[in-house]
């Protein structure tokens, strides 16, 4: 019987599941790789210390940063112990990192500790157990961290579910769940995943993003964040479209920060990453069916009694089904400034995606009639883009004006265009159109804002 599970089996019902601790990196680790000269000995030096730590009751203590704390000595003296016993030479760098890597099996999730405490990591992709990606800076690159087999990942793989209630296995292969800490998760098992677990991690700032920091980011310049936050405060309807891994939540999450503070804000998601900054806020999340198929509450049902918790703005993490209807009648009858997250690549094809999930959610409407909520209900749709550099831009700022001939008449307000050659650093021009738009932002602009630099604007980056 391995560690992991005598553990569970003597912590027992008294103090539940270990509780997940956000680590933090120690300068040793942060300066150490994770390579050493021998292999196979530093495994044969970490398998006999779990073996003993296994034997003593100390090791059994709820985790916690106080119990890590006062047991790393404890750990580092095991390590010399069995070092010594074994005749392999350890320098004192070496000894710490095996300490707190002990102590990431013992208690965390292994391996994949320092991957998730990393804050220059956004995303942590596993594909099998030796074959570790992950994003920094919005590029993929391959990590020297590797798990000693399959069945060591799917131990860890178990320990992020069982805090978060869920479970994975033949019956139910795959699985959406989040870390305490608001890491997102996916993981998928064989026989679907075909070479190995998957699991696929994303991970949010731990601090929070203003909506000035999107300046910061390089993801818009000034005059296009006067304009949206002016935008926010008149309460247009708002839809932010983009690929996977584009930065739609994270935008929406800082665009979310210019709400004003006196207002009640319900957010619904299927799992729950936006993290407003506001007082009044009533977060949602949807919950998935159980093991004999009952008990689902859908974005929809949610959203549905969202109507009757007196919101002023509505905030759906994403639309992909039957409740983008019921977010546009909310839209409809007013609810303004709701916002939302819908996969498209541009304006225009986001307009088609909604139309698409309008017609699977089985409610019998004409073409005509589903372009007119449309029309109706959203005033602005915002396209961002990761670039080639990994950057996340706003690329378009469009706004819906009506329809004429079955189609939904878009323009647009502001847009990106990548220059040719740069030029002393610029990769990019942002600018505007020049056209004004007919919806009511012009009723929450202050006199210190003139709409003549942000509707000309025209700025290099």
């Amino acid at each position: 019987m391995n560690l992991q599970k005598r553990l569970r089996e003597k912590l027992g019902a008294q103090t539940g599941p270990a509780t997940y601790i956000q680590p933090q990196v120690s300068p040793e680790r942060k300066s150490t790789s994770f390579q050493f000269g021998d292999h196979i000995m530093v495994g044969r030096i970490k398998q006999e210390c779990q073996r003993r730590a296994a034997e003593d009751d100390a090791f059994y203590r709820p985790d916690s940063e106080e119990t890590r704390n006062e047991l790393a000595p404890r750990v580092e003296g095991l390590v010399r112990e069995v070092a010594k016993e074994i005749g392999h030479h350890l320098t004192e760098n070496e000894i710490r990192q095996l300490g707190a890597e002990l102590l990431d099996e013992i208690y965390g999730l292994g391996p994949l500790e320092y991957l998730i405490s990393d804050p220059t990591i956004s995303d942590i992709l596993i594909n099998g157990h030796d074959n570790i990606y992950i994003e920094r800076n919005g590029q993929l690159e391959k990590s020297n961290i590797s798990f000693v087999s399959e069945e060591h990942l799917r131990n860890k793989v178990e320990r992020m579910l069982y805090g978060a209630g869920r479970r994975v296995d033949e019956a139910s292969p795959l699985v959406d769940a989040r870390l305490p800490d608001g890491s997102r998760i996916n993981i998928i098992i064989p026989p679907l995943s075909v070479d190995g677990i998957t699991v696929s991690i994303r991970k949010f700032p731990d601090q929070h993003l203003r909506a000035k920091d999107l300046i910061i980011m390089g993801t818009i310049v000034e005059p296009m964040y006067q304009f949206l936050e002016q935008a926010i405060k008149a309460k247009l309807n708002i839809l932010i479209c983009g690929g996977t891994g584009s930065g739609k939540t994270t935008t929406l999450n800082m665009l979310s920060g210019l709400i004003p503070d006196n207002e009640r804000i319900v957010t619904i998601e299927d799992s729950a990453e936006l993290r407003l900054q506001q007082h009044h806020v009533v977060r949602l999340e949807s919950r998935p069916p159980n093991v004999e198929g009952f008990g689902e509450i859908t974005q929809r049902d949610l959203l549905r009694n969202t109507l009757r918790m007196r919101p002023d703005r509505i905030i759906i993490g994403e639309v992909r089904g039957g409740e983008v209807l019921d977010m546009l009648q909310a839209m409809n009858t007013g609810h303004d400034g709701s916002m939302s997250t819908v996969h498209a690549n541009n304006p225009r094809d986001s307009i088609s995606r909604l139309e698409l999930m309008i017609n699977l959610s089985g409610v019998n409407l004409s073409g005509k009639a589903i372009q007119r909520q449309i029309v109706s209900a959203l005033d602005l749709i915002i396209h961002i883009d990761r670039g080639r550099d990994g950057i996340r831009r706003i690329i378009s700022i469009a706004e819906v004006t009506g329809s004429e001939d079955d189609t939904i008449v878009l323009q647009e307000l502001f847009t990106y265009e990548p220059l040719a050659i740069p030029r002393n650093g610029k990769t990019g021009i942002f600018k505007a159109t020049g056209i004004r738009p007919n919806c009511g932002y012009k009723e929450a602009c202050t006199a210190d804002i003139d709409l003549n630099v942000i509707f000309n604007c025209a700025v290099e980056v």
